[in-house]
């Protein structure tokens, strides 16, 4: 039986993408994902907690995100988990595990005036390039 490596998730970035340009000038865009669980506990308080993600996109959705998206704007992204390992400067063996996105809709309200976004649903491929 296959595996199933998927991740969805609704969030808001915690500062703008990072675009940088790789060997071959392959884009790939960086930024953090905020997302806010909301339930309330047992004496009735309302209790949000909030997880970061490092979300990473390559090529043509490095580039869109770099230009439509910014610190706090909403977003879905759809992808997979990959864990990165390396040794710092210690020797120490530290790991970083990233969302990889495929599939990118920008939820945020159109703005009058201003760039005009493109569709905002983007599918970005299928990349399995290391990062």
């Amino acid at each position: 039986m296959r595996g199933v490596n998927k991740v969805t998730l609704i969030g808001n970035l915690g500062k703008d993408p990072d675009l940088q340009y790789l060997e071959g000038n392959i884009a790939v865009a960086k930024f953090p994902l905020a997302t806010t669980e909301t339930y309330k506990d047992k004496t009735g308080n309302l209790v949000s907690q909030t997880e970061w993600h490092t979300v990473v996109l390559w090529r043509g959705l490095a580039e869109l995100a770099q230009k439509y998206l910014h610190k706090g704007s909403l977003v879905y992204i759809e992808g997979r988990l990959r864990t990165r390992s390396w040794e710092d400067k210690d020797k120490n063996k530290r790991f970083s595990t990233e969302i990889v996105g495929d599939n990118l809709v920008m939820l945020d309200k159109r703005k009058d005036g201003g760039d005009t976004a493109p569709s905002p649903e983007v599918d970005g491929g299928d990349e399995n390039m290391p990062f």
